[in-house]
């Protein structure tokens, strides 16, 4: 089974090791994400996220720049193993070589400062793929789930959902120019009404890179029924999340099999298979995982067949669904 995996956390993990003066290597470490566990695990794209906490960092764009520092420099020195993808023709051609395929996003597209211009310079840089948001607003939109909304050390997960602040006049042009530019949108983190202003001003595919069903999971940063309904009608596809917190109400917060199952029956049957894929937030989480690391994705393979799916809609999970997005997009 092959496999894409629409976020992960593991560039910053990286860079965070490099600041420290420890050695850093996306060829191996104990990390999810690495190139032998992708390897393991027959990967065949995996999206890289620029992270920047814009509130906590004097000068965000530094980190942004560092952390773009961080990925072309494994990306160059792992290029026998792996190899960036601008286009869909790329990632045809890299899986020929005997290449993994890397797809650079922006995790809180608030870094463009307001700026269409930085947007285009992120597309230069090879960016294909931007979370609007993420816990802060912005000159984009709104979270749904904010840093404003912790609870001791732990985020309020249970907040209710902002229905009311939409994009902003430049978060609504904001969208317009990555359609425009064949950027994929990515509405995980996004407020309920920008998600619906996402639908109402753009034309094609997005997807939710790493968002389940609030149905299932009360929380914000989940998705309701209808928001789902109106991605598959687009087209889009939302990525399973393996946040413990967002797949069940759990004391131990643990990231179980079994809840991402009850996930994708869910989803499937209220949308059908095709909106389903994967975003695991790997080296984005800190729960304890049952699916430890990238290698380990024959888990839930085995848990969906004997839940009783067929061939062809594992195949859709785990990587077709978002390559038709990704075809069509880029």
């Amino acid at each position: 089974m092959r496999v894409v995996d629409m976020h992960c956390d593991t560039i910053l993990e990286l860079l965070s090791r490099d600041l420290k003066g420890k050695e850093a290597s996306l060829y191996s470490n104990d990390l999810s994400i690495d190139l032998e566990k992708m390897k393991k695990g027959n990967y065949l794209l995996q999206n890289f996220a620029l992270f920047t906490d814009q509130k906590e960092l004097a000068i965000p764009e530094q980190q942004t720049m560092r952390l773009y520092d961080e990925y072309c420099t494994q990306m160059d020195k792992y290029a026998d193993y792996i190899a960036p993808v601008y286009t869909f023709s790329d990632i045809e051609k890299n899986d020929k070589e005997g290449k993994l395929s890397s797809l650079l996003t922006l995790e809180d597209g608030g870094v463009c400062f307001s700026d269409l211009a930085m947007l285009r310079n992120y597309y230069r840089m090879g960016v294909r793929m931007i979370a609007l948001t993420w816990n802060y607003e912005n000159g984009i939109g709104y979270p749904n789930l904010s840093m404003k909304d912790m609870n001791g050390n732990r985020p309020n997960y249970k907040r209710s959902v902002d229905t009311e602040r939409g994009l902003t006049e430049f978060g609504i042009s904001y969208v317009k120019e990555m359609e425009r530019l064949g950027m994929i949108i990515d509405v995980s983190h996004l407020n309920d009404a920008g998600f619906y202003d996402v639908l109402k001003y753009t034309t094609k595919p997005f997807v939710a890179s790493h968002s389940n069903a609030r149905s299932i999971c009360n929380v914000a940063r989940n998705m309701s029924d209808d928001m789902i309904l109106q991605l598959a009608k687009r087209g889009g596809v939302m990525g399973l999340n393996f946040c413990g917190s967002f797949l069940a109400d759990r004391d131990d917060h643990k990231s179980c099999v079994d809840d991402m199952v009850k996930h994708i029956l869910y989803i499937k049957d209220l949308a059908g298979i095709d909106v389903i894929g994967l975003g695991t937030d790997f080296d984005g989480i800190s729960c304890p995982l049952e699916i430890e690391d990238a290698s380990m994705m024959d888990l839930l393979e085995e848990a969906l067949y004997k839940a009783g799916l067929t061939q062809e809609e594992v195949e859709k999970i785990f990587y077709k669904n978002v390559l038709r997005v990704y075809k069509e997009v880029l």
